[in-house]
């Protein structure tokens, strides 16, 4: 149980600060995104593959594993769809609630607190899969003509090429003189708690309605897709910390840039906006519980 707590109420607190800034204090929310979006998130990318010691075997089959579920849950949801008859945008949106963890302003610090700093450089594996899926893979899912928009996207995101600068010095094996890994390290650092306040200023913003469609995609979301996770994690064979990070990432709540990609690529932004609250909210309850049994 103390493990459960240390893991999940700092995460809450920090959330809870930002929550109240978000309600008290007059930030401007678009830069606070910017900062974490093109600096300390490819900093803590960069830093981690820096400093990785992840084998090479479970940094592919953790990525392999997020692939095969992502199938599956598409696959689900699919013949679901087309059973119910569900309209084009409505599909669309499913796809994104349920395809899209927030793995980066949830799951990186939970996963820390939770699994320590192994668990950390895991996540941050499992975060660079799902990236790429969020800006380059999901535009052609909700757009037929978004493939080459996703595609520009994610050539466009620093965090891509901080991927890459992160793992070739890994694995050429050059130190940064001066002292500079730690400038890198301290930018890192910062990018997890000032993800949260952004989320908890998010949350401020943000109408809370709960209706029952929103609610059973939250739960579809929060414990379908841990359950997908780990019969995907034992069928690739990934074992302890691996499939541990495996299904505690695969359990976040809906990832808050998937109401920027419906917006831009077709949807319906309402369910998007709502199952995020709801699954975040939800997601109090659920992880506690996740991380328990894992």
């Amino acid at each position: 149980m103390n493990v459960i707590l240390s893991a999940v109420l700092p995460v809450g607190l920090i959330i809870i600060i930002g929550y109240i800034a978000g309600q008290k204090l007059n930030l401007d929310q678009s830069s606070l995104c910017q900062l974490s979006i093109y600096i300390l998130a490819p900093a803590i990318v960069a830093d981690s593959l820096y400093r990785n010691t992840v084998s090479g075997r479970s940094v592919v089959l953790i990525i392999l594993s997020y692939g095969l579920i992502s199938l599956v849950i598409y696959g689900v949801i699919w013949l679901f769809a087309f059973i119910l008859k569900v309209d084009k945008d409505n599909r669309q949106s499913i796809f994104a609630v349920i395809l899209c963890p927030n793995n980066g302003n949830m799951g990186l610090p939970i996963t820390t607190f939770a699994l320590g700093d192994e668990g950390l450089d895991r996540a941050i594996i499992y975060m660079i899969g799902s990236s790429i899926f969020l800006f380059g893979m999901l535009p052609a899912i909700l757009s037929n003509r978004g493939i080459k928009k996703g595609i520009i996207l994610t050539l466009r995101l620093p965090l891509i090429w901080a991927m890459v600068f992160g793992a070739m010095l890994n694995i050429s094996g050059v130190e940064l003189p001066f002292n500079l890994g730690r400038s890198m390290e301290l930018l890192g650092i910062s990018a997890i708690p000032i993800a949260l306040i952004i989320l908890g200023m998010q949350l401020a913003q943000s109408k809370f309605i709960l209706t029952l469609g929103e609610c059973l995609l939250a739960l579809a979301k929060l414990i379908v897709a841990p359950l997908i996770a780990v019969g995907v994690g034992r069928m690739t064979g990934l074992e302890g910390i691996d499939l541990q990070v495996l299904v505690l990432q695969t359990a976040m709540p809906t990832a808050v840039n998937t109401l920027v990609m419906v917006k831009e690529f077709g949807g319906n932004g309402t369910i998007v906006a709502q199952t995020i609250i709801i699954s975040t909210v939800m997601s109090f309850i659920t992880l506690p519980v996740v991380i328990w049994l894992i």
